[in-house]
């Protein structure tokens, strides 16, 4: 295995594995300051927008290239 392919399979996986912690630290934090459910939501949703720019980034490029 090249270094190439081991980058290939391996970054995707540590971005999962990241945007899966951001995710839990969002529910943490959400639990810890008792944000109740509407507190949760907002979280999830401002919070995870900058996740989901970074899919949609990832998507236009793979789209335009």
């Amino acid at each position: 295995m090249t270094y190439d392919q081991f980058e290939a399979i391996a970054m995707p996986l540590m971005i999962l594995g990241l945007v899966a912690f951001m995710g839990f630290i969002i529910w943490d934090l959400a639990k810890k300051s008792k944000a109740g459910r509407y507190g949760t939501a907002v979280l999830f949703s401002v919070l995870g927008l900058g996740v989901f720019a970074f899919v949609i980034k990832e998507v236009a490029i793979a789209f335009i290239g």
